[in-house]
């Protein structure tokens, strides 16, 4: 398998070896690599907004955006150099510099998760042994932006929407941190490359049993409320707050926080991966030789993308499914089911662990 790690390893040791300063090789190193991650960033992030719209028009047996491009293909770029171009309105009466610090607080969260995912055998940028530990501090750090944007707009409908954001990823990252503590017990690593390394035979969500199975639907359940998805998406709720905590937001500061909410649903998507699916690991069966050597030929970032568009698939499914929940039945159904039920489940995987009953 093609080990990215060696290449950048290979790559740095011949800007040294043509006789430049250590300090230069590591700066233009990180440089490229900092201009790939905002790269892969943006186009992710074009991906999942056509991806989302086309789903949507599948769901409601319409064609979608079609106008710009063949299929509307183009359409995300034409809505991108839109934005691009508008102006950065900044009302009176709101704090200028918590207002636009806000959004690049959301973007620095969001691009520092994405650095964290294993594309593929050494295709990782951020490589911890506390990897997962990181994740979910760095995801906790996103809330601040908005929490910030709907208190510096000086609009109540920024203030409601902020506040309720606030109270429902604070809520859910409760059962979404125990639903990935309870394979970390499967694992018995937070390392995110020894995870991928240890569903080498077989995916987690196979070899942990009922408990595993468990934790996936509650993940999957939390991380669509983290996200503000639908039918969670009750800070944005357009019948009640207009757009919620960025409605006060225009141009690229606006960009921001769309692109980072499109961003989050893949980085959930890729971390359901990582935890439940193998995230780059082929698919393997015990015994299968013939099965698992057709399955090596595939390059692992096709196995990794692959996963997390099946994930965020079902997200997209959700929101466009269900109808939009009240703000108490959505911190009811946290605190009086999902937390308890996943704290159980924890628990549940720790004794088939200590007894040695998963595969």
């Amino acid at each position: 398998m093609f080990n990215f790690g060696q290449w950048t390893s290979a790559f740095n040791n011949w800007l040294l070896g043509s006789g430049m300063a250590d300090w230069l090789a590591i700066l233009i190193e990180c440089v490229i690599i900092g201009v790939l991650i905002l790269l892969t960033y943006t186009v992710l992030a074009l991906f999942y907004i056509l991806y989302e719209r086309k789903l949507c028009a599948w769901f409601q047996c319409r064609l979608g955006p079609m106008r710009v491009g063949k299929w509307g293909l183009l359409q995300v770029f034409a809505d991108m150099f839109k934005i691009l171009i508008k102006e950065l309105i900044c009302l009176k009466g709101t704090d200028r510099f918590l207002f636009k610090l806000a959004p690049y607080i959301v973007i620095t969260s969001s691009v520092t998760m994405l650095a964290c995912l294993p594309w593929g055998n050494g295709l990782q940028i951020i490589d911890w042994n506390i990897g997962i530990f990181f994740v979910l501090a760095v995801s906790s750090v996103g809330v601040l932006g908005i929490l910030l944007a709907g208190w510096a707009s000086n609009n109540k409908y920024t203030l409601i929407g902020a506040m309720r954001s606030g109270a429902q990823m604070i809520s859910y990252e409760v059962s979404l941190g125990l639903a990935i503590m309870t394979i970390v017990v499967l694992a018995g690593t937070m390392d995110i490359n020894a995870l991928v390394w240890a569903q080498e035979d077989a995916w987690f969500l196979f070899k942990g049993h009922i408990p595993a199975i468990i934790a996936f639907i509650i993940y999957v359940i939390a991380a669509t409320a983290e996200t503000n998805r639908g039918p969670f998406d009750l800070p944005e709720a357009e019948h009640e707050l207009t757009a919620g905590y960025h409605t006060e937001y225009s141009g690229i500061h606006f960009g921001f926080f769309y692109l980072a909410e499109y961003l989050n649903l893949f980085i959930v998507s890729g971390i359901a991966s990582l935890m439940f699916l193998g995230g780059w690991m082929p698919l393997h069966i015990p015994g299968w030789d013939g099965f698992n050597a057709v399955m090596n030929y595939i390059p692992g970032i096709v196995w990794f993308l692959a996963k997390a568009f099946f994930i965020s698939f079902v997200i997209i499914w959700f929101k466009w499914t269900f109808p939009r929940v009240r703000i108490d039945q959505l911190l009811s159904f946290e605190w009086k089911y999902m937390m308890p039920f996943a704290l159980a489940n924890l628990m549940l995987m720790a004794v088939v662990v200590a007894l040695g009953w998963h595969f």
